[in-house]
Parts: C-alpha cells; structure tokens; sequence
C-alpha cells in the first residue's frame, strides 16, 4: 500500500505543484486588488468606492430650541468685590437666580439628582439639592426678550475678598436660568441652564470667564455646553484683548486649577470659507476636537481634522441641505 501511494505521488507532483501555485497566485491578486475588503493598499479600487471608504461617520443628532442665554458684557471690570454684570437672553419669562460661592461638591451632587431622582427645574429644586451649601443667593426677574443688564454683587457685611487658594471647594458664581411659567416647562426638553463662573479676587486673579455650561433637560439628562472653534484672525489688537504675557498667565492658572482644555489658538483669516478648498461654506463639526473647518463637498475625503491632525471619530452638520437652500434664497 505503501509502495502504491509513493508511486502515485511520483506520478502526479508536478501537477500539485502547479495547483499550490496557481492558488497562490490567486490569494495574493486578490488581496492586492482588494476583492475581500482588506486593509491592504489598493490600485485599482475605483474612485466611488475609495470615497466611500475614507468618509467619516456622521453623528445623529437631535435638534432642540435652548430658550435660556447668558453672557459677561464687560468681564475685565468683574471682581468678587466690586461684583459682575450679566446679560441674560431668554425666549421665554426666566428667573435668574446667582448663587456666590457654591461648593463644588454639592453643585455636582446635584446636577446627578438631577438625572436620578428629582428634576431641577425650579430655583428651589437646586437650593434643596445644594443643602444651603452656599455663602449669598439674589434672584432677578427676567422678561421674554429682554437684554437688561443685570448687576450681581455681595453684600459688604459678607467680607468675602477670595474664596481660597487653588483647587477650590466653592465656585465664586453659579447662575441658575429657570423658565417662569409651569407652561413653559411642559414645551420646551430644556427646563434650566446652570452656568459656573469665575470672578477674580486678591489671591486668584485670573480674569472673568464662563468655566461650565450645564443645560438640563426634562427627560433627566444634563449635557456640557461646549465651544466650537472655527478660523479667526484679529486683524486690529483691541484694548479689551489681554496681551500675551496675560493670556500666558491665564493659560498656567487654569492648568493649576485643573481647568485648562487642550485647546489650539487659531491664527487663520476669519472667514466662512472651508480651510481646505477656500470655496465652499463651512458646514461640518469634527469631533472630539470641535473644529468647524470644512464643507459639504470636503467632508468625505478627511479622516483627520485638517487643522490639528486629530483623527475624527464623529462630525456633524451645522444645518441641512434644506437649510442651507433656504438661506441662499433669503440672500438673493
């Protein structure tokens, strides 16, 4: 039996030999020219097909109408001592309410109340999660559209002048926007927006600024509000910009304060247009990096952000098709 497969084997190798071969032959041509969907470099893929395969992911997003704004008109002359304007922007009636000196702690115990056991809609529904764990608390009445300034400061008999050294147990200012009417809150998913908020004083004199964003909503979720980053570039140095000396000295006491973001300072020309083809109107949102830099037809062929090089897990954009249709036509 031996002798019978030995004889065999003689006879037909060659023609094994040829069979591995042409196997071979087809497992690697199939490879280089990208039949099984590999990750191998591709020659003769078509230019559809490698479109389709560098397009990032597109984030569903949900569209809500925020009714709560707030600004800091004049954040240079903001102090813990002499107090801090803001403006609030409401499409509704709100109530405004400024809690100095917040613990830290507390706030964000609340804001998870918030998700998991009782919805802060109301100023009372903060104060009860917060345990009076704040130093002075006024409340302003704001009317549907209105932009009056309203002027936040501590009392004299407090005889607060700073709130410690850094990392700090209280925040210097927490506002509290909540809508006015129980109707209100039945039409909007956003009931109430939580804004932290920091004030210079004698030991930590970094300038005003908004720190945190929170909009709460209905449903029990609350989400970070956070900046996006499109081209800009100062083409006249205003006297309200600080130098860079101070910006340097602002960047280092947010780092010891744990509150600095790894955020790149743009310098381009301050312009609409798309980075990359100079013509088309910026549309799109990369993330995690938040650059506002490309447009409809350019979206598809980046993988990386092509401002900082960060790879885009997610994009999303500013408005539709429609919208953008509809805005032309406004235009003509």
């Amino acid at each position: 039996m031996a002798a019978v497969f030995l004889v065999m084997l003689y006879e037909y190798l060659p023609l094994f030999y040829i069979t591995v071969v042409f196997v071979c032959f087809l497992v690697t041509s199939g490879l280089v020219l990208g039949w099984f969907g590999l990750g191998v470099p591709v020659i003769l893929r078509n230019l559809e097909e490698t479109e389709s395969s560098t397009r990032v992911l597109k984030k569903r997003m949900r569209q809500v109408k925020n009714p709560f704004g707030l600004e800091i008109p004049h954040p240079a002359t903001a102090s813990v001592t002499k107090g801090i304007t803001l403006t609030p922007d409401c499409l509704e009636d709100c109530i405004l309410t400024c809690y100095w000196g917040c613990s830290v702690q507390k706030l964000h115990e609340a804001l998870q109340k918030h998700v998991y056991c009782f919805r802060i809609k109301t100023p009372q529904a903060l104060e009860d999660a917060l345990y009076s764990e704040y130093l002075y608390r006024q409340q302003y009445s704001i009317k549907k559209n209105d932009k009056e300034e309203k002027y936040c400061q501590l009392p004299e008999d407090a005889q607060v002048v700073d709130f410690g050294p850094v990392p700090r147990a209280r925040y210097p200012l927490v506002a509290l926007l909540t809508l006015a009417d129980e109707e209100d809150r039945e039409i909007y998913d956003i009931i109430s927006m939580v804004t932290v908020i920091h004030i210079p004083d004698e030991s930590y004199r970094l300038s005003c600024r908004i720190l945190y964003q929170y909009l709460l909503l209905a449903q029990g979720q609350y989400h970070d509000l956070k900046q996006l980053f499109m081209s800009a570039n100062n083409t006249a140095p205003s006297s309200s910009n600080p130098s860079p000396g101070e910006r340097s000295t602002d960047r280092s006491l947010l780092e010891k304060a744990g509150l600095a973001e790894d955020e790149p300072e743009l310098h381009e020309e301050n312009s609409k247009d798309c980075v990359v083809c100079q013509n088309g109107t910026v549309n799109w949102v990369l993330l995690p990096c938040r650059h506002a830099c490309l447009c409809d037809g350019c979206i598809k062929y980046f993988q990386q952000c092509p401002m900082c090089r960060q790879f885009v897990q997610e994009s999303f954009p500013l408005c539709s098709k429609k919208e953008q249709d509809e805005d032309e036509l406004t235009h003509i």
